[in-house]
């Protein structure tokens, strides 16, 4: 990264990823485009270097030979000899989307590499809007999944689903603070309860911190989630499970990224901006916000009140997926449990 253009790309930024694309499809056409906006640049003048040539002195018929200092341009770092002057940029993706999501995906140039690593310890929040049809099931969740399932939804109404939801929250906010592990009697744990900043600090299952339904013309809703340590397939199949606990099937037809951290709708680049000069005006808007964010996140004493708590291991049951789910580690899947262990836990 040693070139003049690429001084200036060092730092996070946000891009819009449309639904159907891979997120490795979207960081190789961002680097592309960085790539040709670095080496579109003009040329520097190539250096001079003297030479001796020979050629012919004198004006009769017979003309004597005779070497003559000459200066002329050095080609050995022209670009049509040794080729573009950047060849390769390395790209970090942060939170990942896979290929049927779309929303707010972030990228890490140069040393925002590293701010992707910390980004990822600061365990932050991220919203979603997730698109539900009632009335059937697939194999997959999803809409375009195989049918394995019909049913009716006459009887679901706004206020049943409301309730469920209100359930969902309730046991993933007792979750989360069990995953938290802090001292609740402590000053420090009222202070990050109070600036938002009680999270898990390690691994564990997907945490909902806030769930609304923002639209109901049935068999349609659309909820918007506030969520950590998640999965898209885990969001797909929180509606599945909001379908079973609504005595009926749902599937999901739509998740969308809004907000990753600190970067929303409104700092992600379409693809007609993923060139160059947007790329480092994002870097440059975001980087005082990025720094503040993490510094606030990551700061010194936040987390010096994490408790070992023993005989909690990070591998316990633990809501991971719409009604308080006993996570299967290592197989992305969170079999339904009864409805006996929300009505307990949800109370």
């Amino acid at each position: 990264m040693g070139s003049r253009g690429l001084a200036r790309l060092h730092g996070l930024f946000a891009v819009y990823k449309p639904p159907g694309l891979k997120w490795k499809h979207v960081r190789d056409t961002v680097e592309l485009q960085l790539l040709k906006g670095v080496n579109a640049g003009k040329a520097p003048a190539p250096e001079q270097r003297v030479r001796f040539l020979l050629g012919p002195v004198g004006d009769g018929e017979e003309k004597a030979l005779t070497l003559t200092a000459t200066s002329v341009p050095t080609l050995t770092n022209h670009p049509l000899v040794c080729g573009p002057a950047c060849t390769s940029l390395k790209i970090g993706v942060g939170h990942r989307l896979d290929a049927q999501a779309s929303g707010v995906l972030v990228l890490g140039v140069g040393h925002g590499r590293r701010l992707l690593t910390s980004m990822y310890n600061a365990h932050l929040t991220k919203d979603y809007t997730v698109r539900g049809l009632l009335g059937k099931a697939t194999d997959d969740f999803c809409d375009e999944g195989r049918l394995v399932e019909k049913s009716t939804y006459d009887h679901v109404t706004r206020e049943k689903l409301d309730r469920i939801l209100a359930l969902i929250q309730g046991s993933h906010q007792k979750a989360l603070v069990m995953y938290s592990n802090l001292d609740l009697q402590t000053q420090e744990a009222y202070d990050m309860a109070v600036r938002g900043l009680i999270r898990p600090m390690n691994k564990s299952p997907m945490l909902v911190t806030a769930i609304q339904c923002i639209h109901f013309a049935p068999p349609e809703f659309l909820i918007q989630v506030q969520c950590m340590h998640e999965t898209q397939k885990q969001l797909r199949r929180l509606v599945h499970e909001i379908g079973l606990e609504l005595k009926t099937t749902a599937v999901c037809s739509q998740v969308r990224r809004t907000r990753d951290g600190f970067f929303t709708l409104d700092d992600a680049l379409l693809r007609t901006h993923w060139d160059l000069q947007s790329i480092e005006d994002a870097i440059q808007a975001a980087a005082p916000r990025v720094a503040a964010e993490l510094e606030r996140s990551l700061g010194p004493g936040l987390g010096t009140q994490q408790l070992q708590g023993p005989g909690r291991p990070w591998d316990s049951r633990g809501p991971s997926s719409a009604l308080g789910l006993e996570s299967c580690a290592g197989h992305g899947q969170t079999p339904r449990l009864a409805g006996q262990w929300m009505d307990k836990n949800c109370s």
